[in-house]
């Protein structure tokens, strides 16, 4: 049986459960290396929550794994010296992969173990980085780049891409359409389907306790209060359309909740929710008729595959990556990031359909997504480690 050793830095809800799955289709032997060490089990201060957070679902069952010493000052994912690992590749050496699958490179000891397996052993590699806020024409720092990221893909046999932005994105920084294999990026949609109804009505009952008519639209936001987020534009925007029968709901807690509210300036059909986790989720996408992400930069922006395979039509900005990818426009819309009057224009649109036809249109939305799931995943890379 091949084997394949994968570098990522931390256990995370959207790669863990296909991790475990080919573990358990046993078609190559798969080891995951955690570079961040094991002091990320422990509750972290997320900056963008504006607290400690710990996921409440299992995301180390199932697979080989282990944590790699980080002997980084300041440890973590946000910048590149914070992932320091000097036993990293006499480890995956021990292991001897046939393959090594590589989960972002902008981390010291990721970059040194590409460099080092390249040409050894094929390496793979993910990551969902898009052109959308590359700026036009030219600049020396803008060229510098260029030349880096060449030199850094250059290094790698396979990419593995998420969805058409992140392909141009590839191809812009060298690589070739025969190194390019689409392996799209997928949640766990059985988790947030609702086969026996059981989210729906707790989301029932949860909209009745925030005093939220049966008839009204509601339009969701869940995620970081950040300005990246962009949630000052979706209550901009609302609150100047002025929607009878139309409600916006906020969940999730960050550094812009204080505005936020201050802005609301105590509107009836404005709510916010605190943080939920990740065992709530399926209950909290069905709070909404209508999921918004109005971010103003998103490599893909998961969230929209969690509200579509919980049956929810959807509304994104053009700058969040896997728009194009995903919406149709059957079940959602697309507008200009940053664009009050853009976003406006599309909440009065869809507060004027009728709650059981979004209902409907959700089904489709959760059809589309089926085809965006972990299986395709794991059969791409099944299919490169066996060549």
């Amino acid at each position: 049986m091949k084997k394949l050793a994968i570098i990522t830095t931390h256990p995370i809800q959207y790669y863990a459960p296909w991790f475990k799955l080919l573990a358990e289709r046993k078609n190559i032997q798969v080891k995951v290396f955690y570079t961040w060490g094991e002091d990320v089990l422990q509750d972290k201060f997320d900056p963008g929550f504006g607290k400690s957070i710990q996921w409440d679902i299992p995301l180390l069952e199932g697979y080989d794994y282990s944590f790699e010493k980080n002997i980084a000052k300041d440890k973590g994912s946000h910048h590149f010296g914070g992932i320091v690992c000097p036993e990293l590749i006499e480890n995956i050496t021990q292991f001897k992969p046939d393959a090594l699958l590589v989960i972002g490179w902008a981390y010291k000891a990721h970059l040194k173990a590409i460099r080092y397996f390249k040409g050894k052993i094929p390496i793979l590699f993910r990551g969902d980085s898009t052109l959308l806020n590359e700026k036009d024409g030219f600049s020396i720092k803008k060229y510098i780049r260029k030349i880096f990221l060449k030199w850094v893909y250059g290094n790698i046999d396979i990419a593995l891409y998420v969805g058409e932005n992140n392909r141009k994105y590839y191809k812009r920084f060298g690589l070739k359409d025969s190194q390019l294999i689409y392996a799209p990026h997928a949640i766990d949609n059985m988790r947030f389907s609702d086969i026996d109804g059981k989210y729906e009505l707790a989301a029932k009952e949860w909209r009745s306790r925030l005093g939220i008519p049966e008839k009204n639209i509601v339009f969701l936001f869940t995620g970081k209060l950040e300005q990246n987020k962009a949630p000052k534009v979706l209550l901009k925007a609302f609150l100047e359309a002025k929607i009878e029968n139309a409600n916006l709901l906020f969940v999730g807690n960050g550094n812009l909740e204080s505005e936020l509210r201050d802005e609301a300036n105590g509107a009836l059909n404005v709510h916010f929710i605190e943080f939920q986790n990740q065992s709530m989720m399926p209950v909290v996408y069905r709070l909404g008729d209508i999921f918004v992400l109005p971010s103003q930069s998103e490599t893909w922006g998961l969230a929209i595959n969690e509200a579509m395979a919980s049956g929810r039509c959807v509304i994104t900005s053009n700058k969040c990556g896997g728009a194009i990818s995903l919406i149709s426009q059957e079940f959602g819309d697309i507008f200009l990031a940053n664009n009050v009057a853009s976003l406006k224009s599309c909440l009065l649109k869809w507060a004027a359909i009728e709650r059981f036809q979004l209902e409907r249109l959700g089904i489709k939305a959760q059809q589309n997504i089926k085809s965006f799931n972990f299986a395709s995943i794991v059969d791409v890379i099944e299919n490169s480690v066996k060549r």
